[in-house]
């Protein structure tokens, strides 16, 4: 079982990930410091999108593909999990 140590969104993050993308993985298996696109889950920049549009509607923060930090904010659910923490509005 992950621990999620860093952010306590990182679990409903992990859950929206997981039924954004219709991957077949359990939430609780996707670790906090893999990368999410290439050799982690594997996604790529269509999930980023599908993803950015469940972020903005769920917790309201625009993630936009010409944001310089757009590559380190989807590196990991971490670092995810912590840019949503920072910016979110709902």
């Amino acid at each position: 079982m992950t621990s999620f140590g860093s952010s306590p969104l990182e679990p409903d993050l992990a859950k929206l990930i997981v039924q954004t993308l219709k991957l077949k993985i359990d939430p609780a298996s996707v670790q906090p410091e893999a990368p999410l696109f290439g050799e982690g889950l594997g996604l790529d920049s269509i999930d980023a999108l599908e993803l950015a549009l469940a972020i903005s509607q769920t917790y309201g923060y625009q993630l936009k593909s010409s944001d310089p930090e757009i590559k380190t904010i989807f590196f990991s659910l971490r670092a995810l999990a912590n840019a949503v923490e920072k910016h979110r509005t709902k």
